[in-house]
């Protein structure tokens, strides 16, 4: 199992938290959803959160990011208040991009049961690079 030497969490280094134990930092129980009113129709949802904000976890540094979920709901949708305190759990989280990006697509499928999910994360320029990472489910019924 993989240490990140510089992890912090809360602006606290934790040398010893691994890698693989950071996602469950992130709380999956503070999402809700609500019974969608229109299950038998196919469209898309699309929510968008232009002040993400997460630590890398080997400075420190805050990263900022904008998060956008696009679903086609089955039976049920996502209640937005809970996905933003959902969010802030990541603030103070050093966690890399593509764990952020895969921990919100995995908690979101998991909460949600879509028919076909996305989430990208776009982030702002660090030492002059960005860096946009997409994940997508599928779990249409045959």
């Amino acid at each position: 199992m993989k240490i990140i030497p510089d992890f912090y969490f809360a602006g606290q280094r934790n040398a010893s938290i691994p890698l693989n134990r950071r996602q469950n930092l992130m709380r999956r129980e503070l999402l809700e959803v609500f019974d969608n009113t229109f299950p038998e129709r196919d469209y898309i949802i699309e929510i968008v959160n232009p002040e993400f904000t997460s630590v890398c976890p080997k400075t420190g540094l805050p990263d900022f990011g904008t998060i956008t979920v696009t679903y086609v709901p089955d039976k049920v949708c996502i209640e937005l208040k809970s996905l933003k305190y959902y969010f802030l759990d990541f603030r103070n989280a050093g966690i890399f991009y593509e764990n952020v990006t895969n921990t919100i697509l995995d908690d979101l499928v998991a909460v949600s049961q879509p028919r076909e999910m996305s989430v990208k994360s776009e982030w702002k320029a660090r030492g002059g690079i960005t860096e946009t990472v997409t994940v997508t489910h599928s779990g249409r019924k045959a």
